[in-house]
């Protein structure tokens, strides 16, 4: 492994969304000494970052913690990188890079970006893939005991960017995106988002501890039901709050009180184990709402969506979880990731520490 490669991270991320993945990435960066910067385009779907050293590199990492950045599903550590990759023998000429690593790897993973272009290469990734395998089983590189995963992104068909994670501090899917299928009973596919918010936002544990059947839940602005039926499917009893309708075979399961009021004004009779949102409303506004339901101790744990606006999105996602803190009258477990589910926003989870 190179020491010039050593020090270059790849972020994937949304495409358009480059430019606060990379504002995120120096933060993370100046907060651990600096001296990085980004290489990126817009609508490409990643960014390449280049730290100071090594050290840099495993600093920035460390502090981005094993959920990573908001605006990065996945983030990988530089192990070489080829900008004219054959066409007619890729593996040879990927080899003698990856023999260079010592390391042995769990699994092998072919990336492209989830732009256009780079869902273009899909069937180049899983045909180089499988045979890039069997490459590495014959020469005793593979051991599904390792801690770590090798990584090659295709940047394009002749480019491409070798990079490692540590299996406990990464993404368990390709690009750190959850294949997740839409089922017919959930009354809007804004219900993957919730799905997915699990998956990423809560651990195993945690979501044994925190999603038992009986436990209570309020989800504001909850017409047609698809956040709320990712909570009934659980058995937990949700109070639906919205002036439109909600589906009809979700409020037939009996665990699902509608109340046709504000969200804003709503308050529960007690405190709930889960509040949850997904309104489309002012990012600032939805936050303080949370804010005052975690002051006042109203809910256990809150999970909602803040809806970003077209122009500084970044400072607006900071502006906002400084406003959470601020107004929470606590310290609070704060998690937050822009899901692959998500468009324009970002999810964020936070419960009293």
């Amino acid at each position: 492994m190179t020491e010039a490669a050593r020090h270059h991270l790849l972020a994937w991320c949304r495409p358009h969304f480059e430019a606060e993945c990379a504002q995120e990435l120096i933060e993370l960066d100046a907060a651990s000494g600096g001296g990085g910067y980004p290489r990126t385009e817009r609508g490409c779907g990643h960014v390449e970052f280049i730290t100071r050293d090594s050290e840099a590199a495993a600093r920035l990492l460390d502090r981005a913690g094993p959920r990573g950045p908001i605006f990065a599903r996945q983030l990988l550590q530089g192990i070489g990188r080829i900008s004219s990759l054959p066409r007619e023998d890729r593996i040879s000429a990927l080899l003698p890079q990856i023999d260079a690593d010592p390391r042995r790897w769990c699994e092998l993973w072919i990336e492209s970006s989830d732009a256009a272009d780079g869902r273009a290469l899909n069937a180049l990734c899983r045909g180089l893939e499988s045979a890039m395998v069997a490459v590495l089983k014959r020469s005793g590189r593979m051991d599904r005991a390792s801690p770590w995963r090798l990584h090659v992104a295709l940047l394009d068909a002749t480019q491409a960017w070798m990079g490692a994670s540590h299996v406990e501090r990464s993404s368990p899917w390709p690009r750190g995106i959850p294949r997740l299928r839409f089922a017919r009973a959930a009354p809007s596919r804004s219900t993957l988002k919730l799905e997915e918010a699990f998956l990423t936002l809560l651990d195993a544990h945690e979501r044994d501890a925190w999603l038992q059947p009986g436990m209570r839940a309020v989800d504001l602005g909850a017409a047609p039901g698809g956040w709320t039926w990712q909570l009934v499917r659980r058995s937990i009893h949700v109070s639906a709050i919205d002036n439109g309708p909600m589906d009809a075979a979700l409020m037939e399961s009996g665990l699902v009180e509608h109340l046709r009021e504000d969200g804003f004004r709503h308050l529960p009779r007690k405190p709930v184990d889960w509040l949850v949102c997904d309104m489309v409303e002012q990012p600032r506004r939805v936050s303080a709402c949370m804010a005052r339901w975690l002051r006042e101790r109203q809910c256990d744990r809150a999970l909602f969506n803040l809806k970003l606006p077209m122009k500084k999105r970044y400072d607006e996602v900071r502006g906002c979880l400084d406003l959470l803190r601020e107004q929470a009258g606590c310290a609070l477990d704060l998690r937050a990731r822009q899901l692959y589910h998500d468009r324009e926003e970002i999810t964020v989870f936070a419960r009293r520490a």
